[in-house]
């Protein structure tokens, strides 16, 4: 039995990181994301809507992200940045779609990985 002064300490390596704007703990790089935690919805679901935009607005449903935002009552910037999701590299896409892998940028991070070219969003997205 121990007695009241001692003192036990563990040490857990663990580092928090903002993810979609909110703290989130991340274990230590050895250990890998759970299989059923790999991939976060709220990427999934930013990517459809993106591309649901974007049909919209090529179809001309609307001229502007303007009329885009006050449609779907959203500010501008957020579409305009999220809009962007849909302009990433055919091979970024499906592996965050179809093989659920984890990016390692958070989603407001890979708004903006859209505007570099093909090879440069791979390398950024799942460095």
């Amino acid at each position: 039995m121990t007695s009241p002064n001692d003192t036990i300490r563990v040490l857990i390596p663990l580092r928090v990181r903002k993810k979609n704007g909110r703290p989130k703990i991340l274990p230590p790089a050895e250990h890998g994301p759970s299989a059923d935690q790999a991939q976060d919805p709220h990427i999934l679901r930013a990517i459809g809507r993106a591309w649901s935009w974007r049909r919209r607005m090529e179809a001309g449903e609307f001229a502007t992200i303007q009329e885009l935002a006050e449609s779907v009552g959203l500010a501008e910037r957020h579409v305009s940045r999220q809009l962007r999701l849909a302009y990433l590299a055919p091979e970024v896409l499906k592996r965050l779609a179809c093989s659920r892998e984890a990016p390692a940028v958070s989603l407001y991070d890979l708004c903006f990985v859209s505007s570099l070219p093909w090879h440069e969003q791979r390398r950024r997205v799942f460095a």
